[in-house]
């Protein structure tokens, strides 16, 4: 075996996400509402070093591909992600993540006195900025752990 040995085998089928930034891989977990008790192989790889990155986590996630929705909000703690797609042990699809413009439904905003907050019918709306995320009812923005705003989390 070469010097470089693989940490975890590959996958048959399912998407392997990678250059997640160092220590997000369980965010990312929450993310995708894996939990662990579905009986689905996940592995994740912690804190390994990266040429782009100091460290980065990797997720493989056996028999799903990720939605396009689900991609979006990923992108939001985990910008320099790469989606890889497998089949049969092949990569068929290889693609970084991008930014949405906007996520809608899916953060809590941190203000307790923002209308999204209270028991009023709208969702949380929130415009994603190069840094951040703004609160649309209110223009609460939030830098830091975007990851503690998503909902479940």
């Amino acid at each position: 075996m070469s010097d470089q040995q693989l940490r975890v085998s590959k996958i048959e089928d399912g998407t392997v996400i990678d250059h997640i930034t160092g220590g997000q891989a369980l965010n990312v977990l929450t993310i995708l509402e894996i939990t662990g008790r579905a009986g689905v192989p996940v592995s994740v790889v912690m804190h390994v070093p990266s040429d782009h990155l100091s460290t980065k986590d990797i997720v493989k996630i056996e028999g799903r591909e990720l939605s396009e929705a689900e991609v979006d909000v990923l992108s939001l703690i985990a910008p320099s992600a790469t989606i890889n797609i497998i089949r049969d042990y092949e990569v068929v699809d290889k693609r970084r993540v991008t930014r949405p413009d906007r996520v809608i439904g899916v953060l809590h905003c941190p203000n307790p006195n923002c209308i999204s907050t209270k028991d009023e019918p709208v969702e949380s709306n929130f415009e994603v900025l190069d840094d951040a995320v703004r609160c649309a009812y209110c223009d609460t923005i939030v830098r830091d752990d975007i990851a503690a705003l998503i909902d479940d989390a």
